[in-house]
C-alpha cells in the first residue's frame, strides 16, 4: 500500500538549496516523464583529466555550478522533437521539505515555466497533485 505525502497542485513554488536559488515558480506535469529546469552555458569540459559538466541555473551566469556525477540521454521534448540532455542529480525543496530529484538541464527562456516536475518524482516521492490548486505564482522579467 502506498502512503501519499503530501498533495501538491498544479504549480507550486520550489527552492533548490544547492544552488542557492529560492521560491522559483513550478509546474507539475504529469505528462513529463523527468523534470527539467532552466539553465544556460551547459557545457561539458574537462578539468584535471575529468569530463566535469558547469552550467548556470535560471540565466544567472553569475552562478556557476560545477557537476562531476551527471549523465546524458535522449528525451523528447514537448514538441516532439529529440534531443540529448545533461541530467544532475540535486535537491528541490516542496513545501518546505527536501526531497532528492534528477533533472535535466535546459534553455527554458522561451518558456512560461522555469521548472518542471514530472511524474517520475512525483510517484517516487508519492505526491498526489490536486489540479484545483496551485501556488500563487508571479513571474518576473
Amino acid at each position: 500500500m502506498t502512503v501519499i505525502k503530501n498533495i501538491v497542485g498544479s504549480s507550486e513554488i520550489v527552492s533548490f538549496p544547492r544552488f542557492d536559488m529560492f521560491n522559483v515558480p513550478a509546474k507539475i506535469d504529469t505528462g513529463a516523464d523527468s523534470g527539467a529546469i532552466h539553465c544556460t552555458t551547459i557545457e561539458e569540459r574537462e578539468i584535471g583529466g575529468k569530463s566535469v559538466l558547469r552550467f548556470s541555473p535560471f540565466d544567472h551566469p553569475e552562478n556557476v555550478i560545477i557537476a562531476t556525477d551527471y549523465m546524458m540521454k535522449v528525451v523528447k521534448s514537448s514538441n516532439g522533437d529529440r534531443e540529448k540532455r545533461y541530467f544532475i542529480d540535486t535537491a528541490i525543496v516542496v513545501q518546505g521539505k527536501e526531497y532528492p530529484i534528477t533533472l535535466s538541464l535546459a534553455d527554458r527562456k522561451e518558456m512560461t515555466w522555469p521548472v518542471l516536475i514530472g511524474k517520475k518524482f512525483l510517484s517516487e516521492q508519492h505526491f498526489l497533485v490536486d489540479v484545483r490548486r496551485s501556488a500563487q505564482v508571479s513571474f518576473a522579467e
